[in-house]
């Protein structure tokens, strides 16, 4: 049996802007990488592809598994940030492995409302599998409500990160690249310490 699960999330966040715009700050998709994911779940493959390792989730308190996904993330020159999934690996249950499908999409972009910067976004979270029998009594729409849920919950602790941490980056960033514009001699010594 095969049932397919879905959750949407969006966000708004009021941007205490810099000297420099956000915009500069979200040409590197990266640093969005690395504000919803925490690093040691992380591994760069390329400029623009990361593998994610998800925390461990349960599904009914059954099925105990890891996903693990391959995210492309690029950017527009106007600090746009897309991201979209690649592939998927579902670690602790091969029979789900073999027969499961993810699909993330999403966007985050710099807007201006009323001389106020904001970052608007949306994510879409898709996921088909085919369920192990032990599976096949349990009412479609138990299963369904429970699945959504959990991909709901993923997608609400990403959108907490990034409201978070996201932010929190950008300002340091900022902070760090105006240090060095200004006392470059000052980087070169931190670094030669």
């Amino acid at each position: 049996m095969e049932v397919t699960f879905t959750a949407a999330e969006s966000l708004e966040i009021v941007v205490a802007e810099q000297t420099i715009p956000i915009q500069h700050y979200l040409r590197q998709p990266q640093r969005l990488v690395q504000a919803i994911v925490e690093t040691s779940l992380t591994e760069n493959l390329s400029e623009n592809r990361f593998r994610l390792k998800m925390r461990p989730l349960n599904f009914l308190d059954l099925y105990y598994f890891q996903p693990t996904v391959i995210l492309n993330v690029w950017a527009t020159s106007g600090g746009t940030i897309f991201l979209q999934s690649e592939d998927c690996q579902i670690k602790g249950i091969d029979y789900i492995n073999d027969r499961f499908s993810l699909n993330v999409k999403g966007k985050l972009a710099p807007v201006e409302k009323n001389n106020q910067t904001y970052l608007a976004g949306k994510a879409n979270l898709e996921v088909k599998v085919a369920l192990p029998p032990p599976l096949w009594l349990t009412p479609r729409p138990l299963l369904e409500i429970t699945g959504n849920s959990l991909l709901k919950g993923v997608l609400l602790r990403i959108k907490q990160r990034l409201m978070s941490q996201l932010l929190q980056d950008y300002q340091q960033w900022a902070k760090q690249d105006i240090i060095a514009q200004n006392y470059p001699e000052t980087i070169l010594d931190l670094s030669l310490s």
